[in-house]
């Protein structure tokens, strides 16, 4: 019943506006769209300057995941994927561009439950570090994709860390 209201009220504003335009000249149309347009263009260059850097990383690497050849992942999957990874590069941890040689460290007990999205102030079991270990391990593990053979053992050692914190 309510898509059948919504339905009447879209189209009885959409002829009001559409008999409202029809009474407007086209050159009035015309410089009320380069207004809207150049409006739009600023909105948008000034969304870029202040958070660009946000904004593009996203993307660019949710493209990059796509070239590795992530095969059945979903947008959620990607995004905290994308979160370890961020997680991983701010601490050093993982870079696309170094040889793997580089990136070996040992975690920190921080960084641990940063990579397993856990809750450092929650007390936690076994169960809980081996359901988050498993939630990301079914989207990275190197049978899934070869290419992410190393971000699934960064995954192993953050879960070794917290599981032999809580002995």
């Amino acid at each position: 019943m309510n898509i059948i209201i919504y339905t009447v009220v879209i189209l009885i504003v959409l002829y009001f506006l559409l008999k409202f335009i029809t009474n407007i000249s086209s050159k009035k149309i015309s410089k009320g769209l380069r207004f809207i347009i150049i409006l739009g263009l600023i909105i948008l260059a000034i969304l870029f300057a202040v958070g660009g850097r946000f904004l593009l990383t996203l993307p660019l690497t949710l493209a990059s995941l796509a070239l590795l050849k992530l095969k059945g992942l979903s947008i959620f999957q990607l995004i905290s994927l994308f979160r370890l990874i961020q997680t991983l590069r701010r601490s050093g941890r993982f870079s696309f561009n170094k040889p793997q040689s580089n990136n070996i460290s040992t975690l920190s007990v921080s960084e641990s439950y940063k990579i397993l999205n856990l809750n450092e102030k929650k007390k936690l079991t076994k169960e809980d570090i081996n359901k988050a270990y498993l939630k990301i391990q079914k989207k990275i593990h190197p049978d899934i994709s070869p290419e992410t053979s190393r971000l699934s053992s960064i995954v192993n050692e953050a879960r070794d860390i917290l599981l032999n914190e809580i002995k």
